[in-house]
């Protein structure tokens, strides 16, 4: 009689909801799933950013948040750990975990887009490495631009103003 027993594998859709912030880096989102995903002893079939959008409700002082949607292959006793997991992370905000038996794995693969999640990635890490350098080249002191532009629409009325009074005379 041997002792040995195999752990029970089952396939899960998982939806993993992020904060504003933490989708502002992109990269490391994805990448922080995929690493609670290893400790999980969890395979991912499928990934793809579903959708971004304002949420019923606030959650951790967030109005909005991005979802991404996972197709993975995981020891069932290692759901739990994968939703505690969720829990204590500062970058995802809620899990939901549910079972996928009802699809094909043809199906699952079918919205996979982890290039897209890669390319999506390094867009958002570029359009920050833009904005951190422009931001650090326009360095200024006095008033905003827009503010000095008011400024001198409004002198520009005044000195018009004082035209027509002196016409008057």
């Amino acid at each position: 009689m041997s002792t040995d027993t195999q752990a029970r594998t089952g396939v899960y859709e998982v939806m993993f909801l992020a904060g504003q912030a933490a989708a502002a880096s992109f990269g490391d989102l994805v990448a922080h799933i995929n690493h609670l995903i290893k400790r999980a002893n969890g395979e991912v079939i499928a990934m793809k950013k579903w959708d971004e959008r304002r949420l019923a409700f606030e959650i951790d002082k967030q109005k909005r948040g991005v979802y991404i949607l996972a197709y993975l292959s995981m020891p069932t006793d290692m759901v739990a750990h994968l939703e505690r997991d969720v829990q204590i992370s500062d970058q995802l905000m809620r899990v939901l975990i549910t079972s996928a038996d009802h699809l094909t794995e043809e199906e699952m693969k079918a919205n996979d887009d982890r290039t897209g999640l890669d390319t999506e990635a390094k867009l958002k890490a570029e359009q920050g490495d833009a904005a951190d350098s422009e931001g650090s080249s326009k360095a200024r002191l006095g008033a905003p631009e827009q503010a000095a532009s008011m400024d001198q629409d409004a002198d520009a009325d005044v000195d018009a103003d004082l035209d027509s009074d002196e016409d008057e005379d």
